[in-house]
């Protein structure tokens, strides 16, 4: 049984927050020259679709992918730090988790360049499938 404070699911797991910010990065990259660009204005009194809709398509997908970032992988933290816990951040776990961590990249890369709804959601329902994989063997060790 591995220690929770250096257990090789913890790699995963921050190489997925790192990623966020690189998405976030690439979402100002963007977002900046096109506000500059286009000359506009947020206004915080109107709703935020109204500045969103102002924006370029591929330069909205940037941002739509980083607030996907913020959803469903929380769960995948909250997973990988309860294997951790358990000391079982090890093996299958781990690979598990890398691949989940590849396919939320992957979808990423799609979302913020083409696009591509059926890619994307197939990109999805795989990493979903990791997730839940991941969830129940957490689930079969507390119980």
């Amino acid at each position: 049984m591995e220690s929770a404070l250096n257990s090789p699911i913890l790699a995963p797991l921050l190489a997925l927050v790192l990623w966020s910010f690189v998405m976030a990065a690439w979402l100002y990259a963007t977002r900046i020259p096109a506000i500059a660009k286009n000359n506009i204005v947020y206004d915080p009194r109107r709703p935020s679709e109204e500045f969103h809709v102002q924006l370029p398509a591929q330069v909205r997908w940037k941002a739509d992918n980083y607030n996907n970032l913020m959803e469903q992988p929380t769960l995948f933290y909250a997973v990988t730090l309860t294997l951790a816990l358990l000391g079982a951040g090890g093996g299958l776990n781990t690979g598990l988790a890398w691949l989940y961590v590849a396919l939320r990249i992957a979808h990423s890369l799609v979302q913020a360049t083409v696009n591509v709804v059926m890619v994307r959601f197939a990109l999805f329902l795989a990493a979903s499938l990791v997730l839940l994989t991941l969830s129940v063997r957490a689930v079969l060790i507390v119980f």
